[in-house]
């Protein structure tokens, strides 16, 4: 008993310090991207961090950066000179005469370039990883494993046990959103067409739906299942549970590649949605989750596979991508305003006030993951 104890112990830091790996691994990614586009626009450097906190490892090149590994393996950063809008980067500084390679010396469009090049690597990256995991294992698609026919339905207007779901109402079907937005409007008693994977031959068929597909946010997967006429069993901790799986199933090589760009699309449109529906108030905040939710969530699903961990660590890039691109302040897609702004007009905001906007930004930031998890633990508690 101590010993299956102890070894359960083991594999649970194992899969936590997994999923630590797959966000400093996105993160590092996010950084470089920023690096790379700023070492080829002639931006000064000081230093290119993985990690933050006490430094670790530290070494400085010829030209004046400092590379450095740090103790909390939960960020990173690419410090370029005069970032923060101090003194050594006067706003009339001219680049081209050589004399300064300053952060807001530089045009707006060069900075911007700069400050978009994070998310581009991220999403360049979980691209990689998806055609990857696609051409190797395949892509995870949504079986139907129990189908109950009530009274008046029959094999001929439902799904059959094993059946593969590939297309809905003539679009891919990546997600359990995609079937949510496929069928959302839709009547009971409507038919809805679907091309699935059939004992190995794909297969046009039109379900008849058991019920309205009115769904008041993109967690109301009871009612799409209930739909479509899934079945239900009881586990052994005597919870029902949808006989609904996912499997793996490949395509051929170029279908496999487009379908990997269709599916970073649809994890980007997934992200926009949830965040619509937090702000319109159409799910609560305990329905999202801060970094030790994220972390716990992607150690149970990169722990149980080399394709989980690729698929995690690919969700994890389009949502950095994504999240980083957000008007919010502190964020990329802030600062790429107010790099806007200063296009347009030819004179910056105060750096005083946009450094104090930033600040601000980010404690909220900080102060909105720790509540989003504190509210994830009051509802499993």
């Amino acid at each position: 008993m101590l010993l299956l104890s102890v070894s359960s112990v083991a594999g649970a830091i194992g899969s936590v310090l997994l999923a630590i790996l797959i966000l400093l691994l996105m993160i590092t990614v996010h950084e470089f991207g920023h690096y790379v586009a700023g070492r080829a626009l002639g931006f000064k450097i000081d230093e290119f961090a993985i990690g933050f906190g006490p430094a670790l490892i530290k070494r400085r090149k010829r030209n004046g950066e400092v590379f450095s590994l740090r103790a909390v393996p939960l960020g990173g950063y690419c410090a370029f000179a005069g970032e923060d809008g101090s003194p050594d980067a006067p706003p009339d500084c001219n680049p081209a005469a050589g004399v300064s390679g300053t952060f807001t010396s530089k045009p707006p469009w060069q900075r911007i370039v700069v400050l978009l090049s994070g998310a581009l690597m991220n999403y360049i990256t979980a691209v990689v990883m998806i055609v990857a995991s696609f051409l190797i294992f395949g892509q995870m698609v949504v079986r139907i494993d129990g189908v109950t026919y009530p009274e008046g339905f029959s094999a001929a207007d439902s799904f059959v046990a094993g059946d593969v779901i590939i297309e809905a109402e003539g679009g891919g079907v990546y997600l359990t959103t995609d079937l949510m937005q496929a069928l959302a409007g839709k009547k009971e008693g409507e038919g809805a067409r679907f091309t699935v994977d059939r004992g190995g031959s794909l297969t046009e068929i039109t379900v008849t739906l058991r019920r309205d597909c009115d769904f008041e946010n993109s967690s109301q997967t009871s009612v799409l299942w209930e739909a479509l006429g899934v079945d239900t069993r009881v586990g052994e901790d005597g919870v029902g549970y949808w006989q609904v799986s996912t499997v793996s199933r490949t395509f051929p090589f170029f279908e496999s590649v487009g379908r990997s760009f269709a599916y970073s699309f649809r994890i980007a449109g997934t992200i926009f949605r949830v965040l619509g529906e937090l702000l319109t108030g159409q799910i609560g905040l305990n329905a999202v989750g801060g970094p030790v939710t994220t972390i716990k969530l992607t150690s149970q699903l990169a722990s149980q596979s080399v394709q989980g961990f690729m698929e995690i660590a690919a969700y994890i890039g389009v949502n950095l991508a994504v999240f980083n691109l957000l008007p919010v302040p502190a964020l990329d897609g802030s600062k790429v305003v107010f790099c806007i702004i200063e296009w347009i007009f030819s004179r910056p905001v105060p750096r005083k006030v946009e450094a104090a906007i930033h600040a601000a930004g980010f404690v909220l930031i900080l102060g909105f993951a720790v509540l989003v998890d504190v509210l994830q633990f009051a509802a499993c508690g």
